[in-house]
Formats: C-alpha cells, structure tokens, sequence
C-alpha cells in the first residue's frame, strides 16, 4: 500500500518492535496492542525490505508478509530522499546515523506522524521527529 492511503493517525513502527513482536517479547507486544487501540500502524518500505532480508527460508517469508498484511507500507518519494540526505548531512558524523535509520525518521517526519523504536538512542537526537517512548504506554 503507498503511502497516500494511509489515515492521518498513523504511527511508524520500527524495525526492532517487530522483530521483537514476532519473537513474542511480551514488553513488544503490549505496546503494539497499545499502539493498535489509539491508531493504525504503518511502517517504511524500508523495515519491510530489512524484515525480508531477515527471513531464513520461504516458511518464514510467508508468516511475515502474513504478519505485516496489519501494516501500511509507506513507500520512499522524492520528499522522504531528500529529508532522508539532509538527516545524513546533519548526523551521520556527529551521531553515526545510518541510511536505513535516515530514511525510516524522514518518512515519519514528512508524513509527520509520531514514529516509535526501541532503539531511541538511535533516534532521539533527530529535530522534527515526534518519537514515542519505548515501551509505550497511551495516557
């Protein structure tokens, strides 16, 4: 699904939540069902190539893509590559911020919808980008 047909409300899910939901950590899975009660969940095209690079065989491909059919996929246009660059120029030497990490913040910071990770030291630094706790809990 592109990223037009996503609703106002949603929030970027990142890579590592994932991966931990499909691990059943529980702290994972509470803040996704947390997540789900209060708005739709989305994900950038790029934690979707990363979770298939991720998969082991066809089995697992087939309960992942199974697995994200719950997600809007948001997928990379001229707006996010550009934020993307301009997040590199600012960080990627002072706070070692990588292309994958560059582009899923600039997809949440164009569509500008609050993005949540478990990695927030990855994050946290980043101008503009309405990041959620971890773990997440709705007020």
């Amino acid at each position: 699904m592109s990223g037009q047909n996503l609703m106002a409300s949603s929030t970027i899910v990142d890579t590592d939540i994932i991966i931990d939901v499909g691990r059943g950590i529980p702290e994972a899975v509470n803040c996704m069902q947390e997540l789900k009660s209060t708005s739709r969940l989305a994900i950038s095209i790029v934690t979707q190539m990363e979770l298939i690079v991720g998969c082991a065989n066809k089995s697992e491909l087939r309960t992942l893509e199974k697995f994200l059919q719950q997600f809007d996929v948001v997928t990379i246009d001229p707006p996010i590559s550009d934020k993307a660059v301009d997040l590199l120029r600012l960080y990627r030497l002072s706070h070692c911020l990588l292309i994958a990490d560059g582009l899923i913040a600039a997809t949440a910071i164009i569509w500008n919808y609050p993005f949540i990770s478990k990695n927030q030291r990855d994050y946290r630094f980043i101008q503009n980008l309405n990041l959620l706790p971890y773990p997440y809990k709705k007020a």
